[in-house]
């Protein structure tokens, strides 16, 4: 497959997409702070153990690169469509298949596995903490695929209005965080989760259509959105991490800030200053293997890579907390964590070997495209369901019947989305 790559392929894309996945992994392992001690699992939030850890997440939240790299594949698909005569239908049925297989199979896994800690008599709060844990990665596919469903007629604004599309999103969401902090007024703020990651979406649109200044000015535009972030930080209502926060009333991501698109510009600039010297790097086989080689299981590993570690550390409170009784933050728990993400690695390959197959169940070009309206009534039903048990996890939610309903939604959503075989 390396081999075989176009010559026009910009694998500076895809070597992006790998490695912001691969950092939210080793990010979401190393923060893990599950102590075993007095026959007994503890956790505490490592910000508030260590708080300076806070400022690993200006480099572990790196969520705005894939949105940006989704942004310019998306731009890529669009264009090559119309192109081909291919309408919207088609084009979603292709783009929602590759995105929802693999995200359906991790939650009817895990309503498996709930069920089964029930009959057991696991404990109520197990479950829900097991499940929200596990399911921490399902919260942006979801918003993921909503952006997806809005792309091709973002992508015509765009066309449109060029720069000026990314400034209104950004103005937008910046009036949803003065409602949120001068009048204390919080639910029109999660209207965000499309301001943000829409106006970070639209920098792959202008990065594919090389709407981007010099290295020099990009390196430039980085300081001053450097300097952003770190005015509305140490001199604004926002907390210093960009990813979780030791106060549970207030985050940067749930709902998203402004900080992300200030954070999103920082990272953009830097990267795309180094993209001249970065895809000539690619062009050596070796390392674009192995680019190729994370993509092609790239759903997976990020999906299964946290409820894998779940059941790593139930087997290991079964035998007696083995290495898990170290205190976190301590230096022999610092001193560890290169063998406790080694460990984790090996094994999530063979998971990833065995499940990954699910991301190539796409539908076929040439079957018939559902209706545009039942794709994305489908979708939207599904995405509902994935976010309120990713917030609530199983057993976590405020109605006696919300896991099963929740089930029933992403179900149900996904039948009429066409997503299950026996419903396209």
């Amino acid at each position: 497959m390396a081999a075989q790559t176009p010559q026009q392929r910009n694998r500076y894309v895809d070597f992006l997409r790998a490695v912001s996945i691969l950092i939210v992994i080793v990010g979401h392992w190393l923060m893990t702070t599950v102590y075993y001690y007095d026959s007994s699992l503890t956790t505490e939030h490592l910000f508030q153990i260590q708080p300076w850890t806070q400022w690993l997440t200006w480099i572990f939240q790196v969520m705005p690169i894939f949105f940006i790299v989704g942004g310019f594949s998306n731009a890529v698909s669009i264009e090559s469509a119309r192109r081909r005569g291919i309408g919207y239908g088609a084009w979603l049925s292709l783009r929602l298949n590759r995105l929802a297989i693999p995200l359906l199979a991790l939650m009817l896994a895990w309503a498996a596995i709930a069920a089964i800690m029930y009959a057991l008599d696991v404990s109520p709060g197990v479950i829900q903490l097991a499940s929200r844990a596990s399911l921490i990665p399902t919260w942006f596919l979801a918003i993921y695929i909503m952006v997806v469903i809005l792309a091709p007629a973002m992508h015509r604004v765009w066309r449109r209005l060029g720069f000026l599309s990314f400034w209104l999103l950004v103005a937008i969401a910046m009036l949803m965080d003065l409602v949120f902090f001068g009048a204390d007024l919080h639910w029109p703020s999660w209207s965000s989760y499309f301001w943000v990651w829409l106006a970070i979406h639209n920098l792959g649109f202008a990065w594919q259509q090389g709407r981007l200044p010099s290295p020099s000015r990009l390196v430039i535009y980085a300081g001053l959105a450097l300097v952003v972030l770190w005015l509305l930080v140490f001199y604004g209502p926002y907390p210093l991490a960009m990813v979780g926060s030791p106060d549970q009333n207030l985050s940067n991501t749930t709902p998203p800030k402004i900080t992300l698109l200030a954070l999103a510009v920082f990272q953009f600039g830097l990267l795309m200053a180094v993209e001249r010297p970065m895809r000539r790097a690619l062009t050596n086989l070796r390392l674009w293997t192995a680019t190729v080689l994370v993509n092609s299981m790239i759903m997976t590993i990020y999906l299964w890579h946290l409820t894998l570690m779940i059941v790593f550390i139930g087997l290991l409170y079964r035998t007696g907390g083995t290495g898990l009784d170290f205190e976190p933050g301590t230096a022999i728990w610092w001193i560890t964590r290169p063998l406790w993400i080694a460990i984790l690695v090996i094994l999530l390959v063979p998971l990833a070997l065995l499940l990954s197959p699910l991301e190539r169940l796409a539908r076929r070009a040439d079957a018939p495209a559902l209706s545009p309206l039942r794709q994305v009534c489908g979708a939207m039903m599904l995405c509902l369901g994935i976010a309120l048990l990713a917030l609530f996890g199983f057993g976590g939610g405020t109605l006696p019947v919300q896991d099963a309903a929740s089930v029933a939604l992403i179900v149900v959503g996904a039948a009429v989305g066409g997503l299950l075989p026996g419903f396209r």
